[in-house]
């Protein structure tokens, strides 16, 4: 997994409340579990015109003009800056997976869909949550001015503006941990591996029968 410590990059706002996963990656593009390839499908029902299909070249498609991810000021972005309750809806694994894919490293809402919220760290994606006002605050400041960029520091927990106002979040130092050093659950269980491996030793030499067994 990526590791997230520090984060310079531009924003793009999803200005509506209650966005749920079937909206961040639709129901007919989970039939890959491959974890690759969604983020041209991100936002699929409102970033094109037309219905996708899995599998479909994005470039034979009819992008929605209207839509923010389409608009030439936000290409390139890797904050997404959200409203309350962003990620709602069914628990896909391929929400945080399509987010990331497009390129986005960090979200800003004033809350998340707890599932949501747990499968963006356990997918390198730093979720923050900061109050409605700064968040509105935001959206303002986004909107006004192109190129608008957030610096976002995980060590100290905090988003800075261009302007230099400093917003500081919480997050639970286990998944603080995690990031930073971009552990996964996997990562987790091989940062043990000598362990596992002297006790995998000890309990073959106390039951040599297991060997045969391990080998069927």
């Amino acid at each position: 997994m990526q590791a997230f410590t520090q984060h310079q990059g531009l924003v793009v706002p999803i200005d509506r409340a209650h966005v749920d996963t079937d909206a961040i990656i639709p129901k007919q593009f989970l039939k890959s579990i491959a974890r690759t390839g969604f983020g041209p499908n991100l936002f699929d029902e409102w970033r094109y015109l037309d219905r996708g299909e899995p599998g479909q070249d994005p470039a034979s498609r009819r992008p929605n003009p209207e839509f923010v991810l389409n608009q030439p000021r936000y290409q390139g972005a890797s904050v997404l800056l959200a409203r309350a309750n962003f990620g709602c809806g069914s628990s896909r694994e391929h929400a945080p997976w399509a987010i990331q894919q497009y390129g986005i490293r960090a979200l800003i809402a004033p809350s998340f869909a707890d599932i949501f919220f747990n499968n963006c760290f356990k997918n390198g994606l730093l979720p923050v949550v900061l109050p409605a006002e700064v968040v509105d605050r935001l959206f303002s400041e986004t909107l006004a001015s192109p190129g608008y960029a957030l610096s976002i520091d995980l060590q100290d927990q905090v988003v800075i503006t261009p302007s230099g106002q400093r917003h500081t979040f919480e997050v639970e130092p286990f998944r603080k941990h995690c990031l930073l050093h971009g552990l996964d659950e996997i990562g987790l269980t091989l940062a043990h591996r000598s362990e596992i491996e002297t006790f995998q030793a000890a309990r073959l030499a106390a039951k040599p029968w297991l060997r045969k067994e391990l080998a069927q």
